[in-house]
């Protein structure tokens, strides 16, 4: 389990569909050490707080192992690390194996998975392509948030050390599939709802949806 790349960008304007956007999503990669705070990266901002960053959404990490996949799906498409808006390109991370609550080190700081990402507009804007969030979602090739629970530096060839795997907590494949594609599940629904370290925002939401679930019995 392997840091390949390290990607960060300031928020930029650009243009889509006739409308100016303030986009932090065109992430590069950088060389060095850099210091992984609290809730970003140094050198690295979200420009909509409304949805993107926090405390459980610091950093975004994307499996470099889906490359390959997106570039059949987007042919002649440039994919250099980063191109998905994520912070850390990784080796050895899947998402049907990484629990919220599952706590790594990697450099010296130590992190958390939290969720998984369900895009935005802005990733069809980068990409120029209006099917490009019906494709991500449909993919299940999310990615996952990162809290940041002890600062730390982190840098380009850091491994992830798994410090603690947090067995009963629900995957991140599980959230994609409750998510997307089997939304009335109550078995998922119920073990969204036990995962303490899911934001509390998702268990809220995920309750509800029990909820109504048992009202219509």
């Amino acid at each position: 389990m392997k840091l390949l790349s390290l990607n960060v960008a300031r928020p930029r304007l650009m243009m889509y569909q006739g409308e100016t956007i303030n986009t932090g999503i065109f992430k590069e990669p950088v060389s060095g050490a850099v210091q992984l705070r609290t809730l970003n990266l140094d050198g690295d901002r979200q420009a909509d707080l409304t949805v993107h960053g926090g405390l459980y959404k610091a950093v975004y990490g994307y499996p470099s192992e889906h490359y390959p996949f997106w570039k059949q799906e987007l042919p002649g498409v440039n994919l250099p690390w980063g191109m998905f808006g994520e912070n850390f390109t990784t080796t050895g991370l899947a998402e049907d194996e990484l629990h919220v609550g599952d706590r790594f080190q990697v450099g010296s700081a130590i992190v958390m998975v939290r969720q998984p990402r369900t895009p935005c507009y802005k990733l069809a804007a980068k990409f120029q392509r209006d099917d490009m969030l019906e494709s991500f979602l449909a993919s299940g090739r999310s990615g996952f948030y990162f809290s940041v629970e002890q600062e730390g530096s982190v840098a380009a060839d850091d491994e992830f050390q798994l410090l603690k795997r947090n067995e009963d907590g629900i995957t991140i494949s599980e959230m994609n599939r409750v998510l997307a594609h089997d939304r009335y599940n109550q078995d998922l629904l119920r073990k969204a709802v036990e995962t303490a370290a899911l934001p509390e925002q998702w268990r809220e939401y995920f309750s509800a949806r029990l909820h109504s679930l048992a009202v219509a019995k």
